[in-house]
């Protein structure tokens, strides 16, 4: 994939068609980037590499790249192995090559790469630290837990260019980049990043402090002009666990019908009392990270399960704990319930949303027996009436 840059500062990076689940648990229908970056100067540097998933295919555009030159440098941003893959390989194979990373992530190689020798490779820097390259130099920022403890993100002074490791990724491969950023961000930035909410706060205070022109992630588009604008706008807001639009998500989880019905009522009367947007989710089939994303989107969120085995049907109680270690906060719930004979997922439902910041839920909890009927109604309303209050 050609992605254009500058003269002197290069895309190597490459596309992955093959791969199903990113990390074991995100489907990635439009496959997944790995990016990394040459910068040619009086000295050169590599940033970052990639999966062994495509070790040979990003080799042979490094090679193509560097053409006779060898590499002075290789910066370890983050040592994730869908980045990190290569380090040993690439100190193996340039053994005049210093390893450039913070502290923290020199304490984790020899978790990926136990019996490869490091020793004397290894410029250690940390917040404020330059690299001159030449004409160019690097200025480096820490990102602790965006989203790894040891990440570094790299800003180069001369071209404005911050190298943001995972910040503003998305997924998705290159080549089947559609023009729309946001939807695979936020779905991305919610699933990986969305526990750290202050971490890259403090990441945009930082870089609201220096002139970015460029950003380069390690996954997803190059952003510039008004994409990297309205990127950094996205990021603050999400950050903030603050609702990017208004609406309202009902997610549902259904055995046998009885609940999925009465969640569709209760969308309809959510539109026919003047909701924006009602967005509902069937959480026995639908993509739990984009359910995620979802929910984190929008202001209100009614949860309407079936009851099972004295507790809740299982794919709601994995939606709620979903919501709960990626720090949901700052939002209005809604409980509908269903049980044929002691309804017990309500109670549930409701004492993993008390475990959520600034989570407030509105009553009635409404309580259906098996199917929804008539005598229903006047509940479920009454609820519709307090979302939207």
């Amino acid at each position: 994939m050609k992605v254009e840059i500058s003269d002197a500062i290069r895309y190597i990076g490459v596309d992955d068609l093959d791969i199903d689940l990113f990390e074991s648990q995100y489907v990635v229908p439009d496959g997944m980037s790995y990016n990394s970056y040459v910068i040619l100067d009086d000295k050169v540097v590599i940033m970052d590499t990639v999966d062994q998933r495509k070790t040979d295919e990003w080799l042979a555009n490094l090679t193509e790249t560097l053409a006779d030159r060898q590499p002075d440098y290789l910066v370890v941003q983050h040592m994730e192995p869908d980045h990190a893959g290569n380090v040993a390989l690439l100190a193996e194979r340039y053994p005049e090559m210093k390893l450039v990373m913070s502290a923290a992530a020199q304490q984790m190689l020899c978790n990926f790469f136990e019996g490869t020798c490091f020793q004397g490779r290894i410029q250690t820097i940390k917040e404020g630290d330059q690299l001159a390259l030449g004409t160019h130099t690097l200025q480096f920022i820490a990102a602790p837990m965006v989203h790894w403890p040891e990440v570094m993100m790299s800003y180069e002074l001369t071209e404005k260019v911050l190298f943001a490791a995972d910040g503003f990724g998305k997924f998705g491969a290159l080549q089947n980049e559609c023009g729309e950023w946001a939807c695979e961000a936020r779905r991305y930035y919610f699933n990986i990043c969305g526990k750290y909410g202050t971490q890259v706060q403090n990441v945009l205070k930082k870089a609201a402090q220096i002139d970015i022109q460029t950003i380069c992630p390690l996954h997803g588009p190059v952003l510039r002009g008004e994409a990297l604008a309205k990127a950094v706008e996205l990021y603050d807001i999400w950050s903030k666990y603050e609702p990017e639009s208004e609406g309202v998500v009902v997610a549902h989880a259904s055995i046998h019908g009885g609940t999925a019905a009465a969640a569709e009522r209760l969308a309809e009367m959510l539109r026919e009392k003047g909701a924006q947007k009602v967005v509902v989710c069937d959480l026995t089939r639908c993509d739990m990270a984009e359910a995620i994303e979802d929910a984190f989107r929008y202001p209100k969120l009614v949860v309407c399960a079936a009851s099972y085995d004295a507790g809740v049907f299982p794919v709601m109680h994995d939606f709620l704990y979903h919501l709960q270690i990626k720090a949901y906060q700052n939002r209005r719930f809604g409980i509908l319930e269903n049980g044929s004979w002691a309804p017990t997922a309500g109670k549930i439902m409701r004492a993993m949303i008390e475990t959520m910041k600034n989570c407030e839920i509105a009553e009635p909890m409404v309580t259906i027996k098996s199917r929804m009927k008539e005598s229903d109604l006047p509940a479920m309303q009454a609820l519709v009436d307090a979302m939207m209050a």
